[in-house]
């Protein structure tokens, strides 16, 4: 009799052993499979929708913070175009919403609105949603 429960508690161990084996196999098949479907993430200077004349401009007023970059879009954002205006956009709503979160809700609600699944900010706009909503 008690060689009969050994055995069967050894089975039984395989047999969960297998079964642990198996799930992670299938967890790490799905991970590899996420990491390969991601794009490389694009910088926003890499983006296209604004003249490369206009990148001294951006640059001298992300120095000089939020209220810089809010007179860059009062100035420039109407010949700026998406998915590079949603980018310096959503750099000015992680600028701003200290000073004023209200302004960064309704910045990022406008952006937000106008970003498709296909924009290369779609990801940006999805990790700052928790945020800013």
């Amino acid at each position: 009799m008690k060689a009969l429960i050994a055995i069967l508690i050894i089975v039984g161990a395989a047999y969960g052993g297998w079964q642990i084996y198996s799930y992670w196999t299938q967890v790490d098949a799905k991970d590899k499979a996420k990491t390969e479907e991601a794009p490389p993430p694009i910088s926003g200077n890499q983006l296209p929708g604004m003249s490369p004349k206009l990148d001294s401009a951006l640059e001298a007023a992300m120095r000089k913070g939020a209220t810089g970059l809010k007179q860059f879009l009062l100035q420039y954002g109407q010949t700026i175009r998406d998915p590079r205006l949603a980018s310096i956009e959503l750099d000015y709503v992680v600028l701003v919403a200290r000073g004023n979160p209200a302004e960064a809700k309704k910045v990022f609600a406008r952006v937000k609105q106008r970003t498709t699944a296909t924009s290369p900010v779609y990801e940006r706009v999805k990790q700052l949603e928790k945020t800013y909503e």
